[in-house]
């Protein structure tokens, strides 16, 4: 076996080592033009290259042989060219003919090839582009919950925390990024849905095993946001209103002068009262008497508030950086908190308030000191600050209104606050990301890749409410993690086959420091009682893809992945009524994802795509929120804690279809068994739980989307877009025991849309209904989320000024 593995990897490499050379030239029109944004693809390989503003391309590392080029784009007739390559450096230029008139925005052409190039690269991955998306009232969240294998769960409406399921795993399993950092490091105030999708280039969601590039203990997959990097001269503005007194707005610009000094900025407000109705059998009111009254009642301690801003300034496109930015970004946030886990006691004057400062610098650069050396940085320093306010000692029920006892009065809560103890607990924490590597392509085949992640957390909690004695014995902590991570990527057969083998070094120490009395000598003094625990672990894996035809690809990866506790996991975070657990372990994971692209199949008018993956986890101490078997209404806050073995097993798939660039139908499914693996208890009897699904987690998911294109129906030159999605989540339980009480009922969601853009591509306005049936849907531990509700947008662009 070992002597076939090697044969196979030496006879890759010496075809990968063969005489190779290059086809370069320039693309214009009959007229002279230059034909910018054409393809030129090498046909029957995955070669290719996309026309620059000057006109020309570059395809590298074909073997000497004879070959078929196929140029072709939207304004451009399609041509086919032969061209034999027998030397390093071929010269080629071709002259095509222009279509009928249609406008391809140069920002498309550029998602285009990143979204190709990263889909053919092994990984259980979906892109996700938001040109579309940016015309209408939808977050980003809403364009994530749509897509194949991908489950957001959120505790509430607008502003309310985010869990984020990929194919069975879920919480800090799933690491979220900004161009590669950590969104964490901007704070609570800034996450997903406070970016907007018209600032976004792409969402890239990979399932399972990550590439090396991103290097966290990213064990159940990881979402990287893209955010646009365009340097024309542009501003963008848009502005929404909606269901529950929402309202939505952001700014975005963007300028470079000649000599490379850019300066790009954008800002962003979201205010919504979240009063929406809830009803069912999660919602009732205890009668003084102790019966269960159901009631059907709104949302009043929910009310939600952020805004922010974020400008860099320096330089793009000089000798010296490709990127060189210094950036601020500012947010804060008000989030009233209308319950804790479960929907069964709410709250009311239970608040956080949180801000955020962060200092960032990129610097990126290809042929960095030698030519194929590629080197990027990306730091960032960020304080930030949240307070937790709790001090109302009544009783409430979903009306509003104090709960009464069985005499008439106002009842107290047990601590004197809506969850626990009276505070105003201040929360700070210095954080430290800093994320830096190289590229070095050896030649066109050959690419070694080096990443390091480090990301450091202090944390101090201060609660207002605490006696000055109190305050002697605060405690303080610290949190330190490393991820470096080393690949080397193969391309052979005229990039056919495509490969990733890598290697992951994790490392984490975390520190809690307890001031504790001590009698020496007589006597008593504070000292700091330091308990410290370090780990670390080595990963590794392996992606390959291989395409048959240009339309047939087949993928692979694997990986044994490791997701060390966060800092929340461990210290707790009250604001998200978690506990702590100092003693929480590393989740360890094996993970194989497997499976197939066909497609794009064109036949007259018609274009369809089919795609479809199995995978299989099999995971060591699983981190999960503690389950609880009964919802009882005095336990709201739960810790989190290690499941000792879990396996998921499961399989998705998505269709395309496209009529005539007009009618756009996109279908997917994802269903998967996460279960609980670990047989025996320490007595050798078989535990109650072996071979169960594992509790609050929806296994079987199906989404449909559909749009239509109108153009110039109108007016001349104007588009009229029509939408409709429909998303089915099949009933699941949140306890172990599998209870009536404890199941989530079947949703079934749906969705209408229209947007109109004027004939001048400025000015949009859109019309969305969501959840047109008013049907109800739930999220974490049957958290209900907003029923039937309608926005409008305005969205204004104004395109090198």
């Amino acid at each position: 076996m070992r002597s076939l593995l090697f044969l196979t990897i030496l006879l890759f490499n010496i075809q990968a080592f063969a005489q190779i050379g290059a086809v370069t030239g320039n693309v214009v029109f009959e007229n002279n033009d230059v034909a910018y944004g054409v393809t030129v693809l090498v046909k029957g390989t995955q070669k290719y290259a996309t026309v620059n503003e000057t006109g020309s391309y570059e395809i590298k590392g074909l073997t000497y042989g004879i070959y078929v080029l196929e140029v072709s784009s939207l304004e451009a007739q399609t041509k086919t060219v032969n061209v034999t390559v027998n030397s390093p450096i071929v010269q080629l230029n071709i002259t095509v003919q222009k279509n009928n008139p249609k406008q391809l925005d140069e920002v498309v052409v550029s998602k285009i090839s990143a979204k190709k190039e990263i889909l053919d690269k092994g990984f259980s991955v979906n892109v996700i582009e938001t040109h579309e998306a940016a015309k209408r009232n939808i977050q980003t969240n809403d364009l994530l919950d749509r897509s194949v294998g991908v489950r957001v769960r959120q505790n509430g409406g607008l502003g309310a925390s985010v869990d984020y399921n990929l194919n069975g795993m879920s919480g800090n399993s799933i690491r979220v990024f900004i161009d590669g950092i950590p969104i964490s490091t901007y704070g609570a105030s800034f996450n997903l849905n406070s970016i907007p999708p018209a600032l976004i280039e792409r969402i890239e969601v990979y399932k399972g095993v990550i590439p090396a590039y991103l290097a966290d203990d990213a064990l159940g997959g990881a979402i990287n946001v893209i955010l646009k990097r365009g340097v024309r001269n542009t501003l963008n503005a848009s502005v929404s209103y909606g269901s529950f007194n929402t309202v939505q707005s952001n700014l975005s610009t963007s300028y470079r002068a000649e000599n490379g000094f850019t300066v790009k900025a954008s800002g962003f407000q979201n205010y919504s009262d979240n009063d929406y109705e809830v009803w069912g059998k999660f919602v009732y009111n205890i009668l003084p008497n102790g019966r269960y009254e159901y009631v059907r009642a709104k949302r009043f301690n929910n009310l939600y508030r952020s805004y922010g801003g974020r400008v860099e300034a320096g330089f793009t496109d000089v000798k010296w950086a490709d990127l060189f930015l210094v950036g601020y970004n500012g947010s804060e946030d008000y989030n009233q908190i209308q319950h804790g886990q479960f929907m069964t006691k709410p709250y009311k004057g239970r608040f956080t308030e949180s801000d955020a400062q962060a200092l960032s610098l990129n610097y990126t650069k290809k042929d960095f000191l030698v030519k194929g050396l590629d080197f990027n940085f990306n730091g960032v320093y960020s304080l930030r600050n949240e307070v937790v306010n709790d001090t109302v000692k009544w009783n409430y029920n979903w009306n509003g209104e104090r709960a009464l006892g069985l005499y008439g009065d106002p009842i107290l809560t047990p601590n004197g606050a809506q969850q626990g103890a009276p505070t105003i607990n201040n929360i700070k924490r210095n954080v430290v990301s800093l994320r830096g590597g190289f590229n070095y392509r050896i030649n066109d085949n050959h690419k070694i890749i080096f990443s390091n992640m480090y990301n450091s957390v202090n944390r101090d909690d201060n609660d207002e409410l605490k006696s000055a004695l109190e305050k002697r014995f605060l405690e303080t902590r610290d949190l330190r993690k490393s991820v470096s991570s080393l690949a080397y990527e193969l391309q052979a057969f005229e990039s056919s086959l495509r490969t990733s083998i890598f290697g992951k070094y994790y490392s984490q120490t975390n520190e809690k420091r307890d001031p504790i009395l001590v009698s020496e000598g007589g006597q008593t003094n504070v000292v700091e009682e330091v308990v410290k625990n370090t780990t670390d672990i080595f990963g590794y894996g392996l992606a390959v893809s291989y395409f048959i035809t240009p339309q047939v690809m087949l993928l692979a990866s694997a990986e044994k992945a490791v997701r060390l506790p966060s800092d929340n996991e461990i210290f707790g975070s009250p604001g998200e009524n978690i506990t702590s657990n100092p003693t929480l372990r590393p989740e360890i994971s094996n993970n194989i994802n497997a499976g197939f692209r066909l497609g794009a199949y064109k036949f007259n008018k018609h274009k369809i795509s089919v795609a479809a993956s199995g995978f299989w986890r099999n995971t060591d101490d699983k981190i999960v929120r503690q389950i609880n078997d009964r919802i009882n209404d005095a336990i709201q806050t739960l810790p989190f804690e290690n499941l000792r073995e879990a396996q998921s097993l499961g399989v998705e798939a998505s269709l395309e279809y496209v009529y005539n660039e007009r009618l756009f139908i996109n279908i997917n499914m994802s269903k998967f068994r996460s279960l609980y693996k670990l047989k025996y208890d320490n007595n050798g009897n078989v535990l109650d739980n072996y071979n169960k699904q594992l509790p609050n987690e929806p296994f079987f998911t199906l989404n449909g989307n559909a749009q239509y294109n109108f153009k110039s129906l109108i007016q001349k030159e104007s588009e009229l877009n029509v939408y409709y999605a429909c998303g089915y989540v099949a009933p699941f339980y949140t306890s172990w025991l599998e209870l009536e009480s404890s199941q989530t009922p079947t949703q079934f969601a749906q969705d209408l849309g229209v947007s109109y853009t004027f004939p001048a591509k400025q000015f949009i306005v859109s019309f969305d209904a969501k959840n047109i049936f008013n049907q109800q849907v739930y999220d974490n531990y049957a958290v209900q989320k907003p029923g039937r509700a309608f926005y409008v947008k305005l969205n204004y662009t104004i395109n090198k000024f």
